[in-house]
């Protein structure tokens, strides 16, 4: 187990190393010279040089990488272009938007998606097989901002219920934050729920199958238990890869449900930066969540051993 995280843990520098250097080659692809975007209106000539000169635009790429990626190892992300403001501020400012938004949208799937797959596989070729089944294909159909449009009609417009939009941190006020939270999570969650249940009906339908779980019937546990402690543990080590994998796509910003919800989170700074060619803020974003999808990575290897006792000695 610890030779196995040892080795990940390792490779973590080289795959950001990677990362920072794809992203900063590859954005030197976009068209359209920030400086002019800078400049707006103004296209005097000395004016375009002195821009790319204090944005070292004027140096070669190699020159611009190193110089870049030296202050990321000292913690600093440099700063926007187009507002003036370090990046790491625009992050710090951002990420817990995100993260808020993320956690509730996750812990939604969760408690949608795995129960109904597991129900689903219990009941196979059931009533509540094909009714699952049909929740999971609504959920995978539904384009997400539809539903939201659909949801503030409804939820807010007609019943008044909750805000259609905007957001309060929960530093401010808690139960306005939920409040205004709790929609786009939803809108987040069910789609990932109808994926959720898709992965968890398989493990489990794999799961009862298996020797192990006719050998605790065959000794007269009920069912509960045979499908909870036997089977179930064994089908969530596939749906805790999902999980990391969906959660940081939650992270690095849904930015369709954060534009109709009004949600200042990832997903709009990141867009504003590609347009308005803003590559530091571009390269900060991308970097962070490079990192926090590494992070949860490592974090679903260590759930693999808590779940799967077999893996401990690995």
């Amino acid at each position: 187990m610890r030779g196995h995280l040892g080795v990940r843990l390792a490779q973590v520098i080289p795959t950001l190393l990677l990362v920072s250097m794809m992203v900063f080659g590859l954005q030197q692809l976009m068209p359209g010279d920030p400086a002019l975007v800078l400049a707006g209106e103004e296209r005097d000539p000395a004016v375009l040089e002195q821009i790319r000169a204090e944005l070292k635009l004027d140096q070669p790429l190699v020159l611009q990488y190193l110089h870049w990626i030296g202050n990321v190892v000292q913690g600093d992300l440099g700063f926007s272009w187009r507002i003036r403001e370090p990046v790491t501020n625009l992050v710090a400012t951002k990420l817990p938007v995100t993260l808020q938004l993320a956690a509730m949208a996750f812990a939604i799937a969760v408690v949608i998606g795995v129960p109904l797959g597991v129900l689903s596989a219990v009941k196979k070729n059931s009533f509540w097989d094909y009714l699952a089944n049909g929740m999971g294909l609504a959920g995978l159909s539904t384009p997400n901002f539809w539903l939201g449009i659909m949801l503030i009609l409804l939820i807010s417009v007609k019943l008044g219920w909750l805000p259609p939009s905007g957001y309060v941190p929960l530093a401010e006020d808690w139960r306005q934050s939920l409040a205004t939270t709790i929609m786009p999570a939803f809108v987040l969650g069910t789609g990932i729920a109808a994926v959720f249940m898709r992965h968890t009906r398989s493990a489990m339908l794999t799961a009862l199958e298996q020797d192990y779980v006719r050998t605790a019937r065959a000794k007269g546990l009920s069912e509960f238990i045979v499908v909870a402690r036997h089977a179930l543990r064994n089908a969530l080590v596939p749906v805790v890869t999902l999980g990391a994998l969906e959660l940081g796509t939650l992270l690095s910003g849904a930015v369709l449900t954060e534009q109709v919800f009004s949600i200042p989170g990832f997903g709009k700074l990141i867009v504003d930066a590609v347009f308005n060619r803003d590559y530091p803020v571009v390269q900060g974003v991308v970097l962070v969540t490079a990192t926090v999808y590494i992070l949860l990575n490592l974090a679903a290897d260590v759930l693999y051993v808590l779940i799967n006792p077999r893996m401990r000695g690995a």
